[in-house]
């Protein structure tokens, strides 16, 4: 399993090994241990470029996913779809630093677990989850992201600060 792990703003350091744990357990949690994934902490000021430049959309947001999946030869992705490769490119997902600490604040929840969801819902969406096409679609993601999370959680708990 690889995970490709990069963190672009001295403010998301102190998260940093512990979001690489959650990374890894969550690949393996999802049963794609044998694939890849590149996962980014970064700023508002690079995530508003992204949103602008990929979405459209001049705002920073909280997570932005970039899927590779359809590059590998499965397209679109399904989630039913997307098996355990050796190396399988699953994507990118971009995390910023700055909105998940001021959502952790608004939500009264700890920075690791506001980072750990975020990882989880990028994660989703590049295997092909959408909660905004339908409200039963919306309904399986967020399924699929508490199941996900009680599992990272009882393998590994919290390894930051």
């Amino acid at each position: 399993m690889t995970v490709e792990f990069r963190c672009a703003t001295a403010r998301g350091r102190g998260y940093a090994r512990g979001l690489r744990a959650d990374a890894d357990r969550l690949m393996r949690a999802a049963g794609l241990g044998e694939c890849e994934l590149s996962l980014t902490l970064t700023s508002d000021r690079a995530m508003r470029r992204l949103n602008r430049d990929f979405r459209g959309i001049d705002t920073p947001t909280d997570v932005l996913s970039f899927s590779q999946i359809e590059q590998a030869g499965v397209a679109p992705p399904n989630p039913r779809n997307v098996r355990n490769s050796p190396g399988l490119p699953v994507g990118d997902v971009v995390i910023s630093i700055d909105t998940a600490l001021r959502q952790a604040r608004e939500y009264q929840v700890s920075p690791t677990s506001r980072l750990r969801t975020l990882l989880i819902h990028g994660f989703l969406h590049l295997i092909g989850y959408d909660h905004e096409r339908s409200a039963a679609d919306a309904r399986r993601m967020f399924a699929r992201e508490r199941k996900l999370a009680a599992k990272i959680e009882e393998k590994g708990g919290d390894c930051s600060r």
